[in-house]
Parts: structure tokens; sequence; C-alpha cells
């Protein structure tokens, strides 16, 4: 199919995530070498650039991802939509531009932002021109706001929510936000939290879509724990994000309302996926193994990250693990185990609809994802164990030298390095097939165009 197709174009938002999920993991592979090997790359690619990098290069796989599976599941929902292309086309030119804009200052040490958005903040002036033109986009393709099913409700929450906290991140440029400590690091881990939030509703709109497309029915987008799950993830946004300034000296009432609302929202997500899988039968799973598979693995860290996050919300627990390892773990957890398999399984039922019908080389898909999740696993658990140890350390009386605790970590180190290159393997055994499947059918769809012409 032509890209010059409002309903097909929103793939090429996919195909760049897919390869932007490829560079941030050659990235991760390269800063963790350097975790364990001294001076490794330090005068072309030192640390300090390879991290962001890494960073951006997730968060960005995630919004892509998650935005074109919006964008295409709108109009699946409501056929008779349309977007404007040229609109959608300025949107992909503009995200593109900034994402290479952010790799090539990160690759010359030009920074200037913060967490997540480390690039100089004139960079950012990019994104939020394509947010714009993305909700107008989506409204425009929605169609009526009555009556529309839950999914619908959070990609617009999701929407309207990042491009909120997105400007609210940047109010350290203003000085009474960045001329104090307490203020600049509440709302900078504010927004954060919540802009997280805010593209986990994109990406839950998406799965819960996808649920009601694989098991034929509209019972999960319409089903009151679909709903709560809704308002349970709009008051874990705009709350939770209290957990991750225990430490600082601000108002306790935003600790205790955030401690008591942290991760519900992954319950409720894995109930509902739970329930939708035991209600297949075996043919509809069959029939979509592939996203059914990664729909599957998401389930499964979902719980096993949640018994980690509901951990880490405890303000006793919280003051130990803050700013180890432990905190890394949740973080991979999050974006790998779930985020990452959740976006893949969007990924795969919309990219599978091509010239063939099918994906390239599926025994090498599910070889992938075996081994993604093991490896992951084994990730997840090096880091823990690293961070548990540094707590104590950090907590002791008498600390050993720093120099002599990182010594005794460092076999945990190898570990989730080694873990790390497996589980890079495993999702570039994912991701090459897609990819792969995708661009053969450009290529036949351009040839099937040169031969029509040539014999017109």
């Amino acid at each position: 199919a032509s890209l010059n197709n409002s309903r097909e174009f929103p793939k090429s938002f996919i195909v760049l995530a897919l390869f932007v999920l490829g560079f941030g993991l050659l990235a991760g592979l390269a800063g963790g070498l350097q975790y364990i090997i001294p001076g490794f790359m330090k005068h072309h690619l030192s640390f300090e650039r390879v991290r962001p990098m890494h960073v951006s290069a997730m968060v960005f796989w995630i919004i892509l991802s998650a935005s074109g599976g919006a964008l295409t599941y709108v109009l699946q929902h409501n056929p008779r939509g349309r977007y404007s292309l040229p609109l959608l086309k300025v949107q992909f030119v503009l995200f593109s531009v900034a994402l290479i804009a952010i790799l090539v200052s990160y690759c010359y040490g030009v920074f200037g932002g913060r967490e997540y958005w480390e690039f100089p903040p004139a960079i950012s002036l990019l994104i939020l021109s394509s947010w714009v033109l993305f909700i107008i986009n989506f409204i425009k393709a929605l169609g009526s706001w009555k009556n529309q099913p839950v999914f619908v409700w959070m990609w617009l929450t999701g929407l309207f929510f990042f491009l909120f906290t997105f400007l609210e991140s940047y109010l350290w440029l203003l000085p009474w936000f960045g001329n104090n400590v307490v203020n600049d690091m509440t709302i900078q881990w504010k927004s954060y939290g919540s802009m997280v939030g805010s593209w986990n509703m994109l990406m839950n709109g998406c799965a819960i879509f996808l649920m009601d497309k694989i098991s034929g029915t509209k019972t999960y987008g319409h089903s009151r724990i679909a709903f709560l799950l809704y308002f349970t993830g709009l008051f874990n946004l705009m709350f939770n994000w209290g957990h991750h300034i225990y430490t600082l000296p601000t108002h306790n009432y935003v600790k205790y309302i955030s401690y008591g609302v942290s991760m519900t929202e992954l319950f409720i997500l894995g109930k509902i996926i739970y329930s939708w899988r035991s209600s297949l039968g075996t043919a509809k799973k069959f029939l979509h193994r592939s996203s059914y598979r990664f729909l599957f693995a998401a389930d499964v860290w979902i719980f096993v990250n949640l018994t980690l996050a509901i951990a880490m919300s405890v303000p006793g627990i919280n003051v130990y693990t803050h700013g180890t390892h432990v905190t890394v773990a949740h973080t991979m957890g999050a974006t790998v185990g779930i985020n990452t398999f959740i976006l893949l399984a969007v990924a795969y039922d919309i990219m599978a609809d091509n010239c063939s019908g099918k994906v390239f080389h599926p025994i090498t898909v599910n070889k992938g994802l075996i081994l993604s999740n093991i490896s992951l696993l084994i990730f997840w658990i090096s880091l823990i164990t690293a961070g548990v140890l540094k707590s104590k350390w950090q907590m002791d009386a008498n600390p050993i030298p720093f120099s002599s605790m990182m010594a005794q970590l460092r076999p945990y180190f190898i570990s989730f390095v080694v873990a790390g290159s497996a589980l890079s393997v495993g999702l570039f055994m994912v991701i090459i097939p897609l990819l792969k499947s995708y661009f053969a059918c450009i290529a036949k769809s351009g040839r099937y165009t040169i031969l029509h012409k040539a014999a017109a």
C-alpha cells in the first residue's frame, strides 16, 4: 500500500520507532560495557553521552510506537474518519528532525536539559509543534466524542496530558523554579511522573483496542473494569509521582496521596489482560499468535514489576532503594517487560497487515521472545541484588570506601551486562523479521507500480 494514504502513513511512525528501539538497545549495550570496562569508547562516545542516547531512544520508542498505534487504531475504530495527510507528514518530519538533532547534540556533547530531555531546550519546540499537529489530526479522525469506548478516552487523555506535562517539564527555565533546588526537583519529578502516565494512557488504550480486536468483541472497551482502569490511571497520572520525592523537604500530604495510589493502575490492567486471555478460544489464540504472546509476556511482567513497585512505594523501603540499581531494575522491568512487549504486540498486529498477510521467520520471532524474557529476568534480578547491596552500604554507619563497594558489585554488573546483551539479541530477533516483511512489501509495491507504468 502507498504511504501517500492517510490510513497507511501511521505505519511510518511504527517503523521509525522500531529503528529507534534498535538504536536504543545498541546504546544501552555500549553503556553497559562502559560500566564494566573502564575507558571503553571514552575518547569517542563517553558514558555521559551514551547514557542520554539510550534513555532518549527508549523514551522516543515508546512515544512513537504508541502514537503510530493510536493513529492507526482510531481509523479502524471509526472507518469514516479521515486525517489531513499533509499535517500527518509534517508531524512525522518534525519528530524525525527533532530526533536527529537530539542524537547529534548528544554525540557532540551539547546538553542543556534535564532527565529524559537532556538536549538543548530549543529542540523541544519541534516536539511541541509535532504534538499539537498530532492532537489536531487525531480529533479530526475521531469525529464524535459521544458514547466512545474507554480506549478513546485513554488516547485523548494521553494526548492532552503529554502536552501539559511536556510544557511543565520546562518550568525550570523560569527563575522561581530554576533558582530553587526544592522547587526545581519537585516540579521536575512531578512533570516526569505524570508524563510517564500520559504515554501509558496512549499505550494502554492501544492494548485494550487490540484485545477487543483479537477477541472479535467490544466487551473490554466498554467494560466497567476498563473504565475503572481509566479513572485509576488518571488518578495515578496526577498523583502517584510523589514517591520520587519522598526524600525532599516538601509537603507531606503529597507523599501520602502518592503512596496510596502507587501502581494500582498496573494491577487492574493485569487483571484485564488475564481475564481476556483466559476467555479466548484456542483457534483465536493461534490466529493472532504473535500479538497474543507479547501481551501474555507483558501480563507476566506487570505482576512481577508490580511486586517491586509496591515495595518501592513504601517510604521505609524507598529511603534505602532511592538512587540505587533497584530503581533501574524497576524502570527496565516497566520499559521492556511491560511497555515494549505491549507495543510490540501492537506493532505486530498493525505491520502484519501487509502484502503477504504474515511476518517473516515466525520461529525466529518466538525464540527471540523467549530469549528476551529469560534475559530480562536475569538482568532484573542482577540489578536488584546490586541495588540492595549498595543500599546496605549507603546506610552503614562505618561504610567501606566507595571503590571497594563497587568492586564487590562487579560480578552483578557483569551479569546484567551479559543478560542485557542477550536481551538485545532477543529483541533484534523480534524486530528484524517485522521490518524485513514491511520493506519487502514496499519493494514489491514499488515494482508493481513501475511495471504498471511501463505497461501503460
